[in-house]
């Protein structure tokens, strides 16, 4: 959205820490050059994605506008002859994707404004610059003492923020900073709220916070003056590198990046944590904590940028800590942006990922046990120390503070409840997310698992048991079959006309039947050989002997002759 829309009623405004991903599903020829069908994908979510087509000029392009960062990416060669060859066009479409997947899985480039653009040009073609600075320049027409020098481009990593210097007529001499900022998809307070909330930090005077000169907020957007720190931040100390560059060119790939001395680490810390604690004690939240918003200043620290939890911008470690369910409160949010900070104050970068699986060697063993604390495997499964926790362990407990008297933040009951309940909000969205991340999760590993060579062969051994298996009871199933039609024949067995039924031998469970009625006169007798005997009951043997000798023994002229009225002819 840009500064000069306002947000429609009910409408979940853009969270650009979301990541994208990218896909080179297929390529087409034209006339004279091949183009590239791109499915870009926001979240996990496949009903959030589009396609946009590139040829390998806007690939070049983008790779120009990143070389700012001093990173070699894996961009495929220019061929002039011979580019539209089958097996060429497929080979460039695998380092494109190469390309791809190395720019959209680094953890500042995939937030630039190039990436962003090259691949959702719908959400991010507006120039964020100029339109800060014809806002900015509306607004100081009815404020004149201020005047703007010069616009800070791409200091800051967020695309919707931007960031001048800026001076007051009646002081000349003296810089101030000005950042022009879009609200985001946090914002849970109500206007009037955040009015509120944003002249009570303009009051504050604590020696842990960076003082906020001026804020005024509208419908969609904010703008804050503080003074500008021609010394910068804690990032620019630990990088080595003059704050007024831009963010690519500084923290990409630092050339002389150092991590502090032990006493700097154990200082710093302590005081960060104090102005934390402040804060919470406050009923406030922040979760923008990082080595960026944190000003040095004559050997203090001081948090800067504390609004951003109140206007609901997303937290540039939002990626990070919404794949760890147990970080599920703006306190532990705090607590895991200290343990990221004090990783690198330590080693001079920023860890690799998280959670941490083996910490490099450094002489400070102090430090390790915090940072195990709260960046390990375990303690990411079990959830964070607080602030006081880690105030009182060995690393910050002995520190000694020149400004020790204690501070603090006076909030009315009103405000209060209204930061009360916007924080709730916010830590709803988080467990949503978190929730669709972690059976997202559950999704891929099955599916991965399903389709592993592993599994594979396990299903193809099952199922060959399972085919024998089948063939096996349908080779018992026949035998059944047949051994019962024998048995039938062995339970009615032919007899002659004149013999009467045998008893069954079933039943024997049955009550016994009524007794039988007087027999009747008895037949004439036969002759013995034209009745075939009686088989024996015990056995399918001996029924299958009595058929075999009943029919060896039949002769036709021993069939007696019957008397029959013929009616089959017609009668006239």
């Amino acid at each position: 959205m840009s500064f000069l829309e306002k947000p429609s009623p009910g409408r979940q405004l853009l969270d650009d820490t979301v990541p994208l991903t990218a896909v080179i599903e297929t390529s087409q020829n034209l006339q004279s050059h091949t183009e590239y069908i791109i499915k870009v994908q926001r979240g996990v979510s496949s009903e959030n994605s589009w396609q946009v087509i590139r040829r390998y000029s806007d690939f070049d392009v983008l790779n120009s506008s990143l070389m700012v960062c001093s990173i070699s990416l894996p961009l495929p060669p220019k061929k002039l002859i011979g580019n539209m060859d089958r097996e060429f066009i497929a080979e460039r479409q695998r380092g494109l994707q190469a390309y791809l997947d190395s720019i959209t899985q680094h953890p500042l480039l995939c937030s630039s404004l190039f990436v962003k653009k090259f691949l959702d040009p719908n959400n991010y073609s507006a120039n964020y610059t100029e339109i800060a600075l014809q806002q900015v320049s509306m607004y100081f027409r009815s404020d004149p003492k201020w005047e703007v020098l010069e616009p800070l481009r791409d200091m800051g990593w967020r695309i919707r923020k931007k960031y001048f210097v800026i001076k007051n007529k009646e002081q000349p001499k003296e810089r101030y900073l000005l950042s022009w900022v879009d609200l985001g998809p946090d914002k849970f307070l109500t206007d009037k709220d955040l009015q509120s909330a944003m002249k009570l930090l303009t009051s504050f005077s604590t020696p842990y916070l960076c003082p906020l000169l001026f804020s005024s907020t509208s419908e969609s957007s904010a703008l804050l003056i503080r003074p500008f720190s021609e010394r910068g931040s804690l990032r620019d100390h630990i990088c080595k590198v003059k704050p007024r560059e831009s963010h690519l060119k500084k923290y990409c790939n630092p050339k002389k990046s150092q991590g502090l001395e032990l006493q700097q680490i154990k200082l710093y810390g302590r005081q960060i944590l104090e102005g934390l604690k402040l804060l919470h004690d406050g009923g406030m939240f922040f979760g923008h904590l990082h080595a960026s918003n944190v000003m040095v200043d004559d050997g203090v620290c001081r948090l800067t940028d504390v609004e951003n939890g109140m206007l609901g911008v997303p937290s540039a470690l939002r990626p990070a800590f919404t794949q760890l369910r147990k970080i599920n409160s703006t306190d532990s949010i705090d607590v895991f942006c200290f343990g990221h900070l004090l990783y690198e104050m330590t080693y001079g970068r920023p860890p690799d990922s998280i959670p941490v699986e083996q910490f490099p060697a450094v002489p400070y063993t102090s430090v390790v046990s915090v940072l195990q604390s709260i960046l390990s495997t375990e303690s990411c499964k079990s959830g964070m120390p607080t602030v006081s926790q880690l105030m009182q362990t060995p690393l910050f407990s002995d520190v000694q503070l020149q400004h020790s008297e204690k501070s603090q933040v006076k909030i009315p009951s009103r405000l209060k409840e209204a930061l009360k309940t916007a924080k709730e909000s916010l830590e709803k969205r988080l467990h949503e997310e978190q929730r669709v991340l972690h059976q997202h999760r559950r999704l891929t590993r099955a599916q991965s698992h399903h389709g592993s060579e592993e599994e594979k062969k396990r299903r193809k051994i099952l199922a060959r048991k399972k085919s024998r298996q089948s063939a096996y009871e349908n080779e018992e199933d026949m035998s059944v079959r047949n051994n019962n039609n024998s048995g039938s024949g062995a339970s009615s067995p032919l007899t002659c006309p004149s013999s009467p039924m045998p008893p069954s031998t079933t039943g024997g469970q049955t009550a016994p039947p009524p007794p039988p009625p007087p027999p009747p006169p008895p037949p004439p007798m036969l002759d013995s050989s034209s009745c075939p005997p009686l088989p024996s009951t015990d056995g399918t043997g001996g029924g299958r002997s009595a058929l075999l000798s009943s029919i060896q023994g039949f002769s036709k002229g021993k069939l007696k002759k019957a008397d029959i009225v013929d009616r089959s002819k017609p009668i006239i």
